[in-house]
């Protein structure tokens, strides 16, 4: 059995990476800081050894403190830098810490613009994480789904990682686009995708993973067992109820996949795309 990696966390010290978006009273779940010891807490309770770290914030200087983390627990660190910037030389500042940078991510849905992953400067810096032999996470929503698969297309020699599935999903959202767009990225070999995020948006103890089970046999349809990374979301999860509710449902969901699967779905997935030592 390989090791357990959690592929998707978050860690914040709102002292020095303030978190403006967590709203006090429906986010009062979250509404504190997240450090290693409750990391390792959470890890404990789900079955998981360790973890990717994964920025919450497009700061430089937040990915700079996150790489300092204990790399008994944090495996490796989704980063942010600027991609139309000097990336070689913000990696550089991020390699510093203790922690293996193994990807980087930019909160793309919800930049001002758009269209930020079809800019040319985007485009460069991607160009740059491909010699850099570095992932790139893609956060976001439905609408987006067919900018990200051009983008993959267009970057062959770029691991893209979808997170949440290209979730959660809006009220409005219409499904039928959410699938096409899913389909079109799970057709690029060098896309792979993160089942995660999928409770955050859920009332805790209102669902139960049958409510799931569409948006991921979709998903290990489109992308098969080989291209799909467990992730708990944390401390996200908690606003559904908790890491361990979701790693129960995810359990449920992939029990009839055989156990070299569901092994590689819980670590040996990731520990590939990452390129985690």
């Amino acid at each position: 059995m390989t090791a357990r990696i959690d592929a998707h966390v978050h860690l914040w010290d709102r002292s020095t990476d303030p978190q403006d978006w967590i709203d006090p009273v429906s986010m009062a779940a979250i509404d504190r800081d997240f450090a290693t010891d409750d990391l390792r807490g959470m890890l404990a309770a789900t079955g998981m050894d360790r973890a990717v770290l994964v920025q919450a914030s497009n700061s430089l200087e937040e990915s700079v403190r996150l790489s300092r983390s204990d790399p008994r627990v944090v495996a490796g660190l989704v980063a942010w830098v600027d991609l139309a910037g000097d990336v070689r030389a913000q990696l550089d500042e991020v390699r510093a810490g203790s922690v293996p940078v193994v990807g980087v991510r930019h909160l793309a849905h919800i930049d001002p613009d758009p269209e930020w992953m079809l800019r040319a400067d985007t485009a460069d810096g991607l160009a740059a994480l491909g010699r850099e032999g570095l992932a790139f996470d893609l956060v976001i929503r439905d609408w987006q789904l067919e900018q990200a698969a051009r983008v993959a297309a267009r970057n062959d020699g770029v691991s893209f990682v979808l997170d949440h599935l290209g979730g959660p999903l809006a009220d409005d959202a219409e499904a039928s686009r959410w699938e096409a767009g899913l389909r079109a990225l799970a057709a690029l070999p060098n896309v792979s995708a993160k089942v995660s995020g999928l409770t955050s948006g859920l009332v805790p103890g209102a669902w139960t993973a049958a409510d799931l089970r569409g948006v991921v046999s979709t998903a290990l349809e489109a992308f098969g067992p080989d291209r799909l990374l467990y992730g708990s979301d944390w401390p996200l999860a908690e606003l559904g109820g908790g890491a361990p509710a979701w790693r129960e449902a995810f359990d449920t969901l992939v029990s009839e996949l055989s156990p070299a699967e569901r092994d590689a779905l819980l670590g040996g997935n990731a520990e590939r795309v990452y390129s985690l030592a």
